[in-house]
């Protein structure tokens, strides 16, 4: 629950600053599991923001507040946690490592300006973590490796940074080493490269742990650390300005420390240069040395390059520059409902001043596929926060380069940019994953329908990754999720919110159609006293080729059918392709041609011969053979080359057809598969092709055409239907 007050665990006032160099903006990443939100714990503990750290397995940290999360005991959504180090305010973005939350991610990762990779020493990495850095590396943000849990048994620091040497690249090398304590097992300190010191966190040492002591280093380890500090020196000598050091260094001269730091601190800040440190949650174990990489080696928002900005009318507009004095720009990354405080929006300044009482604009564009209309509104901001995970501490303003929240916007969504009213813009929108996930949704009752309408506006406005659809042709409600853990947060949303609701199987709208010609004889006759009717009328069925639509020819000779009804036939044979004949889906690609029939003077009415036309069709079915129509898409599926082979032998058991592969053109060693497969098939893909190629492929999805389906699956269809 948000909470407008300080709260119990919460020390000292909220964080403020005067100018953009003494923020960092830092996003935590890595697959589930690998302890980001227990290091943000750690180091809210170490920095005095807290007074102790919670427990993910307990539901009692700081960035894990949301029930869904502590459900799980993962984390579901972006959290912001700031703290201050060396008078530097560092925000810290803990975003899910869970694929479903790829939003949340791409959220943290458009509100930040450099990433730290959360590595676990016990489990290694994902695929997609792999896929995030090479994304990184794409737009140039700066990143670090933290290599976390040194306390397990199975720990192996060593391991840990090949892997990442091998999967992320050139110049990923470790700062410190670890140094384990007298039984061989247990991480005890650190040996810091650069400055061949060893940084003691023993319990028995004067410190008593955190801060650690800084003293020499033993006999023993100084092989290792002259070994590791050649290979990094050599690294941040490759990346100087400087190109007289690598002459010295080669040389055999010893280059000051002042100066390596330097160096580093420039080749990180520019994205050139990724270091590793080793840290331990548990026993704080260098918590101090990554808290100075954040602050003193992470860009400023000043030295990362900020989103184009546009009118409101996309008119051009001079790039921003992170001024406190500029014009205001900020962007809405994340919304949240909650049900005491309303409407929470976590929102980056890129630019000027965001303050309290302020009237500013909000735009939002180009989502409404989404269920996100283009909307523009005119705002007052009552108040500014700096939020604490769910703890919001009203602060004077938020400058340019900071992260702040506002409550209880009327209009603010996942995406939108706010500006000055006298000068509205627009910021140009972060890429969103498209949901491939269906869910069919089904309210209890009556009132759950009311319910379900108000609470799904809800979370549609703070989550663009879910794609709200109302289905004109299968009549079910469906919500597009990322995955199945997405899905299971959002119903588990809907039914805290009060409404009670069942899920239902999926149904894919198909067609249906004539495979052969056929006739078909309608009559409507009908006198019961009074004004009868009567309506009679001879059609001929001839199917069309695909996607040619419906043609209606008349050859009614000698006013057979007065000419004033000949519509009417044709408004009963469109109603009646509309409803379905053999399955309840529409009729698509037919000529029907009028060419006989019969009315009476008084009895025939345009009713009459629209129930005659429809009639007509029905029996003209019966008389032929209608088939059902699928709809196939054209997918393009993105996998890593060694999961090539098993998406293609699935490819087969979902009846598609491959069309051809091809290199991924963003240098990554990835393989583009094309195929055409029958969304009935494709239902599930999003939650298979994850789990076949370990959370690393990904895939789009276009209507390419309808194709006659199978007979034994369009006689089950028709089965279903006719038992319904």
């Amino acid at each position: 629950m948000a909470q407008k007050s300080q709260e119990k665990g919460v020390t000292g006032p909220a964080p403020v600053v005067d100018a953009p160099g003494r923020v960092r903006n830092v996003v935590l990443v890595g697959h589930s599991g690998a302890g980001k939100t227990t290091l943000v714990e750690a180091l809210l503990t170490a920095t005095g923001t807290i007074p102790r750290a919670g427990s993910v397995t307990e539901g009692t940290t700081v960035c894990d507040h949301d029930p869904a999360a502590v459900k799980q005991q993962r984390s579901v959504s972006l959290a912001c946690a700031p703290l201050i180090h060396n008078d530097v305010k560092v925000n810290l973005l803990d975003s899910p490592g869970y694929a479903d939350f790829v939003g949340e991610l791409r959220a943290g990762l458009r509100a930040a300006d450099a990433a730290l990779f959360v590595v676990s020493s016990v489990d290694g990495m994902d695929a997609a973590t792999a896929a995030l850095w090479e994304e990184c590396a794409s737009v140039g943000m700066p990143r670090a490796v933290a290599v976390t849990r040194l306390d397990h048994q199975r720990a192996d620091f060593d391991e840990t940074v090949a892997l990442c040497q091998r999967v992320f690249g050139d110049n990923v090398l470790p700062l410190y080493l670890p140094m384990l304590g007298d039984d061989g097992e247990s991480t005890v300190g650190l040996m810091g490269l650069i400055t061949k010191r060893v940084f003691d966190y023993s319990p028995g040492q004067p410190a008593g742990g955190y801060p650690p002591q800084v003293r020499d280093p033993d006999p023993e380890h100084l092989p290792a650390i002259e070994e590791a500090r050649n290979e990094l020196i050599e690294g941040i000598i490759a990346e100087s300005e400087d190109e007289t050091l690598m002459e010295r260094y080669l040389g055999g001269e010893d280059i000051e420390v002042e100066v390596l730091i330097a160096d580093l601190e420039k080749a990180v800040a520019r994205g050139h240069f990724y270091p590793v440190v080793p840290v331990c949650a548990q026993t704080q174990v260098g918590l101090d040395a990554l808290l100075e990489l954040l602050t003193a080696a992470f860009p400023t928002p000043q030295e990362h390059d900020l989103p184009a900005v546009t009118g409101v009318d996309g008119s051009p507009q001079p790039p921003l520059t992170c001024d406190p004095e500029g014009p205001l720009v900020a962007e809405v990354v994340k919304t949240t409902i909650d049900r005491h405080v309303g409407r929470v929006s976590l929102v980056r300044v890129f630019s000027g001043t965001l303050r309290p009482e302020a009237t500013v604009h909000v735009s939002g564009h180009g989502m409404e596929e989404r269920g996100h209309p283009d909307h523009d509104a005119d705002e007052r901001i009552a108040h500014i926060y700096a939020p604490l995970g769910a703890t919001l501490r009203e602060v004077p303003a938020a400058i340019a380069g900071d992260i702040c929240a506002i409550t209880k916007s009327g209009s603010a969504e996942t995406g939108d940019t706010i500006s000055l009213k006298e000068q509205p813009l627009l910021v140009e929108p972060w890429e969103m994953p498209e949901p491939l996930l269906p869910v069919a949704i089904v309210a209890k009752s009556r009132a759950d329908e009311d319910a379900l309408a108000k609470n799904l506006g809800r979370l549609v406005a703070g989550d663009p990754t879910m794609r709200l659809e109302r289905n004109p042709e299968t009549h079910q409600l469906v919500l597009w999720c990322m995955g199945e853990a997405h899905a299971d947060v959002v119903l588990d949303r809907l039914r805290a919110g009060g409404v009670e609701l069942e899920t239902e199987p999926v149904r894919v709208a198909l067609r249906e159609t004539f495979a052969t010609g056929s006739s078909g004889h309608g009559r409507h006759v009908k006198q019961s006293g009074g004004h009868g009717q009567y309506a009679v009328c001879d059609i001929k069925v001839e199917p069309l080729p695909r996607g040619s639509g419906f043609e209606f020819i008349d050859k009614i000779v000698g006013g057979v059918v007065p000419h004033n009804y000949i519509p009417s036939v044709e408004k009963g044979v469109k109603a009646q392709m509309e409803r379905g004949i053999v399955a309840g889906y529409p009729v698509v690609d037919l000529r029907i041609t009028l060419f006989d029939g019969k009315a009476h003077s008084v009895d025939s009415s345009d009713a009459a011969f629209q129930t005659a036309g429809a009639m007509a069709l029905k029996d003209a079915a019966e008389k032929g053979h209608l088939t059902l129509l699928e709809p196939v898409d054209e997918i393009v599926i993105r996998v890593p080359d060694s999961f090539v082979g098993a998406v293609m032998s699935d490819m087969s058991g979902r009846r598609g057809r491959v069309l051809g592969t091809e290199p991924d053109q963003t240098g990554t060693e990835r393989t583009l598969v094309r195929a055409e497969v029958p969304a009935t098939e494709l239902v599930r893909y999003a939650v298979e092709l994850r789990s076949m190629t370990s959370g690393a492929g990904t895939f789009t999805r276009t209507f390419a055409r309808h194709e006659p389906m199978p007979t034994h699956l369009a006689d089950q269809v028709k089965k279903e239907h006719a038992s319904a």
